[in-house]
């Protein structure tokens, strides 16, 4: 298996290269050669650990088998609160799929805890003896689950850009007090497409890069912009398959529609990556919030930054520049080059109406703050479970796509993070009565109102000492990164 830039089919490297490197020379990110197909029936009654093994390894061609099991095995232990990693709830004709049962109660979990293991292994398999600097801009979740996944792993860094008023608070505390020796964080006076765009641009300054290099430092990014993080997110799709064919709520073959709440367009790729490889995907529902830009481009083919920003919510998907797009892009066979070019020119590229047509398998809605809370309410009332905002923008968009389509065809919705990183807006929903306005006391509030367990990484964490109280403007993010170094 090899990878090339979604810019230039010219540029080849392995796997390993591909997720050292994080972004290809010329800016664009890296995708398979192919898509490996698989056979659903081989697959029965694997755990998720060694579902995981079976489809890493026809992409990370490169590692060995026990290189592979070995990552896997540590990535998906004890850290996660349930056995088999996963966990679903059903509701009527639908399964929630809850990824958010690692240590940072994101989904984000699921990716980062096993890119640390790949990343390290693909550096002493290439001879490099330079330290890697894992660059991460946030919109709340991926921060965190960098942070804990790279923790004191050796001759790395870790450097962490948020926007220090877009996240939760619950959020932003859990970045601010992260130990280990090799971690650094930073507020930046801007949004999340500020910081994705400055690292971005960190990666293709290539007089940074060689003069970082002569100091001991080479640069790899966890974000999804790194194949590494895209690839174990296809697993959970097949997981949730084979989960439903097991509880008899499919058969083997039915067909299937995922329900993903999007901002950087990476979780739901995986399912489309998954549907390349054999996986029966009718329909991927893109669930977006107010920042609705996926849901114009869906339904209309333009992609248009030239509107207001919107701070939400379910604030993990205020995004306006969705990275993991432009691979879509390269996977429908449009001018990835000339798009992404008018994108930073003009603010806005279209679609030719041969490419618009190859995404017929998509359906694009949103749901505002007010139908999140509803539906929040609704939700907790009629099946006594508790969604977080971004898990509810996507029951309010399948809500809508039952109600537009009428497809009874049985679903899957990714949800994506913990009740309790946003404990604000969840007792909002559930009892508007509640004046406590601090998310802290709230943890409380939730689990006495809702029975819902405490987990334990937000168990005293209003407690924890603030260990990177820093914020930046976001022109200083090279120079702070330079800083650090030196």
């Amino acid at each position: 298996m090899k990878y090339k830039s979604t810019r230039n089919p010219e540029i080849t490297v392995s796997a390993s290269e591909a997720i050292l490197q994080g972004i290809a020379p010329d800016g664009g990110l890296y995708v398979p050669d192919n898509f490996p197909q698989i056979k659903l029936e081989d697959l029965m009654g694997l755990s998720y650990q060694d579902l995981a093994i079976e489809i890493c390894k026809l992409y990370l061609t490169d590692f060995t088998e026990t290189e592979i099991k070995s990552s896997i095995y540590k990535a998906y232990d004890e850290k996660f609160k349930t056995e088999e990693v996963v966990k679903y709830k059903t509701i009527q004709r639908y399964n929630v799929m809850e990824l958010y049962h690692g240590k940072t109660l994101a989904f984000k979990d699921m990716a980062l805890s096993l890119l640390p293991y790949l990343m390290t292994k693909a550096a002493k398999r290439m001879g490099i003896k330079e330290e890697l600097v894992v660059l991460t801009a946030t919109s709340g979740d991926t921060g965190k689950a960098a942070l804990e996944g790279f923790q004191d792993v050796p001759q790395t860094k870790v450097v962490v850009f948020y926007p220090s008023e877009g996240i939760s608070d619950i959020q932003k505390q859990q970045m601010i007090t992260q130990a280990g020796e090799n971690t650094y964080v930073f507020g930046i006076k801007g949004n999340f497409d500020d910081a994705q765009s400055a690292v971005k641009e960190v990666f293709t300054d290539e007089v940074l890069k060689a003069r970082l290099l002569r100091m001991g430092y080479r640069f790899s990014s966890a974000n999804s912009i790194n194949i590494g993080r895209l690839i174990p997110q296809i697993v959970y799709y097949f997981h949730s398959y084979l989960y439903a064919v097991k509880c008899n709520q499919i058969q083997m073959g039915d067909a299937i529609n995922v329900v993903v709440p999007t901002g950087n367009f990476g979780n739901i790729l995986a399912a489309k990556y998954a549907k390349a490889m054999g996986l029966p995907i009718k329909t991927f529902i893109c669930a977006s919030n107010e920042n609705h830009i996926l849901t114009d481009f869906i339904q209309t083919g333009t992609y248009d930054l030239n509107r207001n920003f919107k701070v939400t919510n379910s604030p993990s998907m205020d995004i306006l520049i969705s990275s993991n797009l432009e691979r879509y892009l390269h996977y429908v066979q449009a001018n990835v080059k000339k798009h992404m070019t008018d994108l930073k020119v003009f603010g806005s590229y279209t679609l030719k109406d041969e490419i618009f047509k190859k995404m017929d398998d998509f359906y694009g809605g949103y749901a505002t703050e007010k139908e999140t809370l509803d539906m929040i309410d609704a939700c907790y009332k009629e099946n006594a479970y508790v969604m977080d905002t971004h898990t509810a923008v996507a029951a309010k968009v399948f809500e809508k796509y039952q109600e537009e389509t009428k497809d009874s065809t049985f679903t899957v919705i990714a949800s994506t993070a913990s009740p309790y990183k946003f404990t604000r807006d969840v007792i909002k929903a559930i009892d508007p009565k509640v004046l406590l306005d601090d998310d802290f006391e709230l943890i409380q509030v939730l689990h006495d109102k809702t029975g819902l367990e405490i987990p334990r990484p937000v168990q005293g964490l209003a407690e924890a000492e603030v260990l990177h109280p820093h914020v930046i403007s976001k022109i200083s993010i090279k120079n702070t990164i330079e800083t650090i170094l030196r």
